[in-house]
């Protein structure tokens, strides 16, 4: 049997095109795994790589192709992060801009659609039962956006807030079996609109443990454990749904460990000890879960039919703990001048203005206030469309402004992490991507490649029509090169 684990992160730039070249012979797998490590920046790889030279890390690579320059969605949140590596689109096309949004067609929930248009989206642990426990019920539709489709005000669960397919829902329609796994209820996403994509979804919260490196590790243990049981046929405690005794076909998740430690701990300012002890423990683990789930493929003959694929949702920034500041996201909503909807910070400050008419006046004083709110750039009007993020006249999921801060600079209050994500800087976005298999040879590649290219190279893997995948149709999106 085939299988392949597919780690990535989330979309490149909208907007930027990528070259496949095809290899010599058509590679097709059975089975398909999906990881993303998030936090795992491209130039991670060689400095672990130094540091364990005889990691199953270090192993992997020397067969396979790691994509020396993979970038992941703007903005570099793990919603999008997600839903691009599985639709092959970036948000501009599957409305998913952030796990905490505005949009101006939804109501709030519980609202049954009354009072006019226009309410926060959250596809957080707030959408859970109960996100103190950690297997917190699954989502309560009682917490859930609303939106009258059809005339009728519906609830709109994170699958159904997608506008394009995944390749879950490809693989399931093609009587193929399907798991994933993830940090909240809310990566249901994943099922893709029609909601059928997952023969099984494990969803364990991680808002209910400490958020410290080790308890991280652990957390991060049930997903491993997971890996192992559906490699095994077996369904995981507290699953929503069941892969009925089958080796999945497409299977996936995430590790939150090493994203963890870099907002705790972060990195050494020295070349040569890049790590510090807790963020080095993590990537440790990281590398021992790798371990057990290849001896996993091997114990059932089917490691030398896997193609590995790793790679983030997401980086971390700054790198360089001596960039790091913080600033109160209060400054930036007040310095607007202007009413606003929301405002969702972390590395980035991503605005919904009351009335689009006050767009040019909220940037203007913005400006104002660059140096003290330490801001690089803003993304608005014209300049955001040909970016493509989209037009908020026209699309009422799009945000009016995009502020992006200085590198370093993080619009929080908390006083517990000195790196974040979310922004448009090269330690958001530049992660670390390679794809491994004992029949491949060792290449470095450096061709300009998006995580959104993960979503048609899983169906080319499993022998499915790509072209069935619509958001990567629409965007023109190809395969990894050498697939």
């Amino acid at each position: 049997m085939l299988f392949s684990s597919i780690i990535l992160g989330a979309a490149v730039l909208a907007g930027i095109g990528v070259e496949s070249s095809p290899i010599a012979k058509t590679q097709l797998f059975k089975h398909v795994a999906v990881l993303s490590v998030d936090g795992f920046h491209a130039t991670d790889v060689e400095k672990y790589v130094a540091a364990r030279p005889e990691s199953t890390i270090a192993q992997l690579l020397e067969t396979g192709y790691e994509y020396t320059n993979t970038y992941t969605s703007e903005p570099s949140d793990s919603f999008p992060g997600t839903v691009a590596q599985f639709t092959g689109a970036s948000p501009r096309t599957t409305g998913i801009f952030y796990d905490d949004t505005y949009d101006r067609s939804f109501y709030l929930p519980s609202s049954n659609c009354s009072g006019l248009p226009g309410a926060e989206v959250q596809y957080t642990e707030v959408c859970d039962y109960n996100d103190t426990l950690l297997f917190s019920g699954g989502i309560d539709p009682a917490n859930l956006p609303q939106k009258i489709v059809n005339g009728v005000c519906t609830d709109i669960y994170p699958h159904a807030r997608l506008r394009v397919n995944t390749v879950f829902e490809i693989a399931r329609a093609a009587g193929m079996v399907t798991a994933y796994t993830d940090k909240h209820p809310a990566y249901d996403v994943v099922r893709g609109p029609s909601g059928t994509g997952l023969s099984l979804g494990y969803f364990p919260e991680i808002n209910a443990i400490p958020t410290l490196v080790n308890t991280t590790i652990q957390y991060d243990g049930l997903h491993v454990s997971a890996f192992l049981d559906w490699i095994n046929g077996t369904d995981p405690a507290n699953s929503e749904g069941t892969i009925g005794g089958h080796i999945p076909n497409l299977f996936g998740g995430n590790f939150q460990s090493i994203n963890v430690a870099e907002k705790q701990d972060g990195y050494e300012n020295s070349t040569n000890n890049p790590f510090t002890p807790g963020l080095l423990a993590a990537f440790d683990f990281i590398d021992q879960s790798f371990a057990r789930i290849v001896s996993a493929l091997q114990a059932k003959n089917i490691y030398n039919e896997t193609l590995l694929v790793v790679a983030s949702k997401h980086g971390n920034a700054p790198i360089d703990p001596a960039k790091y500041a913080k600033i109160n996201p209060a400054l930036v909503t007040n310095a607007t001048g202007v009413d606003i909807l929301q405002q969702t910070s972390d590395d980035i400050a991503i605005i919904w203005l009351a009335n689009h008419d006050d767009t040019a006046k909220a940037v203007a004083n913005l400006q104002k206030q660059a140096s003290a709110l330490k801001i690089k750039n803003i993304i608005y009007g014209q300049t955001l469309i040909d970016r493509g993020f989209g037009n908020p006249l026209t699309d009422p999921a799009v945000p009016d402004i995009f502020v992006e801060p200085m590198e370093g600079i993080i619009y929080t209050t908390s006083t517990a992490k000195i790196a974040e994500h979310g922004g448009f800087h090269q330690d958001d976005r530049h992660i670390a991507c390679f794809v491994s298999n004992p029949s491949l040879k060792k290449r470095k590649i450096s061709t300009l490649t998006s995580t959104r290219q993960v979503a048609p190279t899983i169906l080319k893997a499993l022998g499915l029509d790509v072209t069935a995948l619509q958001g990567a149709h629409i965007e023109n999106t190809t395969v990894l090169h050498g697939f």
